[in-house]
């Protein structure tokens, strides 16, 4: 199942790439600043941007050469106002932590990119998208952690056991806080929101600002 499912998450995510690539017209000039991203995104896509890539010291990999890596936190950017010509973020603003962490995350995007695209799984879907374990977001944490804890669908479908499975599994607990339309309109106002469907439900919600 695991490697079906690594199949099936490699086609989305080229998909989602090739339609930013499409809607910023990225260029091999285009200042880019990925929040959250890794190389192996970018090699879904056949476009090179001058690229910068920003995570956190443990989600490190390696870079092909003219690839910028930064580790700092997406909440404090360490560039100035207006130092991209977009700023990209895929599934990250969810897992910076509370809803003060994410207002602080979304003026950063703001800042430091003249135009931005930033993704995050919708928490009005059925399917929690990080364990890809029905309903159990709907739940309050206190009952989230027996259930998650013993089992989730993640596990099953990636493989993932040990440190790293129980690393994962308390950062969800922790500090993912999923958001809806009401959430994203509110982080990033005069934005235009995107719905990303599958099977006819919004599975994902996109903020776009093009100047």
């Amino acid at each position: 199942m695991s490697e079906w499912f690594a199949r099936a998450s490699r086609g989305f995510r080229r998909r989602r790439m090739e339609r930013f690539v499409a809607e910023f017209g990225i260029g091999s000039a285009t200042r880019v600043l990925d929040i959250g991203g890794t190389a192996f995104n970018w090699s879904l896509v056949e476009v090179r941007p001058r690229l910068t890539l920003l995570n956190m010291p443990r989600a490190s990999e390696a870079a092909e050469s003219g690839v910028d890596w930064v580790a700092a936190d997406g909440c404090a950017l360490p560039f100035g106002d207006g130092s991209f010509d977009v700023v990209f973020s895929n599934s990250t603003i969810e897992h910076v932590g509370d809803g003060e962490r994410q207002r602080l995350f979304a003026e950063e995007v703001r800042r430091v990119g003249k135009s931005y695209c930033v993704q995050t799984p919708n928490r009005w879907f059925p399917v929690e998208t990080h364990l890809l374990t029905p309903l159990v977001h709907y739940l309050p944490k206190a009952w989230q952690g027996p259930i998650v804890r013993r089992w989730t669908v993640w596990e099953m479908a990636t493989g993932t056991r040990g440190e790293r499975r129980d690393f994962y599994i308390e950062h969800y607990l922790r500090d993912i806080r999923l958001l809806d339309a009401g959430a994203m309109r509110g982080l990033f106002p005069g934005a235009r929101l995107v719905r990303e469907r599958f099977l006819g439900m919004t599975k994902s919600l996109i903020a776009i600002h093009r100047i």
